[in-house]
């Protein structure tokens, strides 16, 4: 269950512009998402967004693109981005099996989303402190249910440190510097 980088995958949903105003703790949970999502990128872990017609909710948060270095963006119609074929046709391509995920709204999008990854067969882990809805009831029962499912919960930390794995690389002494130094007296809000 230990998560590995070479089979990870960073999945974040529908952290829109449009969107994000009205999501109880949406900035902080945008905040966390971008603070993985660096993690990520230093650690060569693929980070893929998604957009639930853009449109209508504007594209991804400005803040949240500008701490990704490399990314994938994908649009969709569905609620689920398990419903879109290119998606899934990519995703399988990729051979990554750990499938990290957070978003927006938790209990739609979010949710959805990982109760159709969860058939597909792959393992998810829920990010709890980076998934939010409006009402702050309802991302919790999104994490419930996707836990109940299958999935597993999970914090930015955990993921990171899970990445890292030992404390005596160069990775480790520049996420140390960059990002997990400057983290650790933040305290964690879970949405």
């Amino acid at each position: 269950m230990q998560l590995q980088r070479d089979k990870s995958l960073l999945l974040m949903v529908d952290f829109q512009a449009g969107l994000l105003p009205v999501i109880a703790g949406g900035q902080e949970a945008a905040g966390e998402a971008a603070w993985l999502g660096e993690m990520a990128c230093l650690l060569e872990v693929p980070v893929w967004l998604t957009e639930q017609n853009p449109d209508k909710l504007g594209g991804i948060a400005s803040s949240l693109l500008a701490a990704l270095s490399n990314y994938q963006r994908w649009q969709k119609q569905h609620f689920g981005i398990m419903a879109e074929t290119d998606f899934v046709t990519a995703l399988k391509a990729s051979g990554r099996t750990q499938i990290i995920l957070c978003g927006t709204e938790a209990h739609i999008c979010v949710l959805q989303t990982g109760l159709g990854l969860l058939a597909a067969g792959y393992k998810l882990y829920w990010l709890s402190e980076a998934s939010a809805s409006r009402r702050p009831q309802e991302a919790m029962f999104a994490r419930e249910r996707a836990c109940a499912s299958g999935a597993v919960g999970v914090t930015a930390d955990m993921v990171a440190y899970e990445w890292l794995h030992r404390c005596d690389t160069a990775q480790f002494k520049e996420a140390h510097q960059r990002l997990l130094k400057p983290r650790s007296s933040r305290p964690v809000r879970f949405f």
